[in-house]
């Protein structure tokens, strides 16, 4: 695959999408915004993806390679995670931009040998997941959902990038109807991650949570 046609994608005013040595970047506000895999693989290993808090709330018993939706794939990087533990992952991410930025990502992973195994199980689908749900042609096993949240951490340097795609896409706004979709698809599970101390999503009270001091997953059983 060779550079991306970014002729049909616009940009909100005062961001910009160039293409860079090192791959397809968000420039705007004084700042920088690349999909980069690579500063995941030290958390891709197999000794210690599979005890990554997410892949626990992820995991279906009996299930070897089990099928996850990200609903609000974003720049791939929990989808990744996933997939380094052999879920089987469809993203949907209905931004162009965002999109662009992954697919971006996505085709340097696939030239890396420390990525690629993880990266052939991941599929980019540019649609919004509320009307794609309902149309799936394989009936998932978990379902993602990661609602863009603007006080989930203080940490400055994720601020920055969230700052950035702030400008593309707000926070979820309909919450009932993303967590309807999700719920309608009939998965084994709803995964939905959080910030620690946030509120439910929708207001739905999950069957259990794992909580660590950055995230929390609610999983509703299905």
């Amino acid at each position: 695959m060779g550079e991306q046609d970014l002729s049909d994608i616009v940009c909100p005013p005062g961001l910009e999408l160039r293409q860079d040595p090192e791959g397809l970047t968000l420039v705007g506000d004084g700042m920088e915004l690349r999909g980069d895999f690579m500063r995941l693989l030290p958390r891709l290993r197999s000794d210690r993806v599979r005890s990554e808090l997410l892949v626990k709330a992820a995991r279906i018993k009996g299930v070897e390679k089990p099928l996850v939706v990200d609903a609000t794939a974003g720049l791939g990087e929990d989808s990744l995670l996933l997939a380094a533990a052999s879920f089987r992952v469809q993203m949907y991410e209905r931004d162009p931009v965002i999109a662009a930025l992954l697919r971006d990502a996505l085709e340097r992973a696939s030239r890396d040998e420390a990525l690629a195994s993880a990266v052939s199980r991941m599929e980019l689908r540019e649609q919004d997941s509320i009307a794609a749900l309902s149309n799936l042609e394989e009936a998932p096993d978990v379902v993602l959902l990661d609602p863009m949240f603007p006080e989930r951490t203080k940490s400055a340097l994720v601020k920055k990038k969230f700052q950035l795609l702030h400008h593309l896409e707000s926070p979820c706004e309909d919450e009932e109807a993303l967590l309807a979709a999700a719920l309608g698809a009939r998965p084994r599970k709803v995964v939905i991650k959080r910030p620690p101390k946030g509120p439910y999503l929708a207001g739905k009270k999950p069957s259990y949570s794992l909580a660590g001091k950055a995230v929390r997953y609610d999983v509703i059983a299905c």
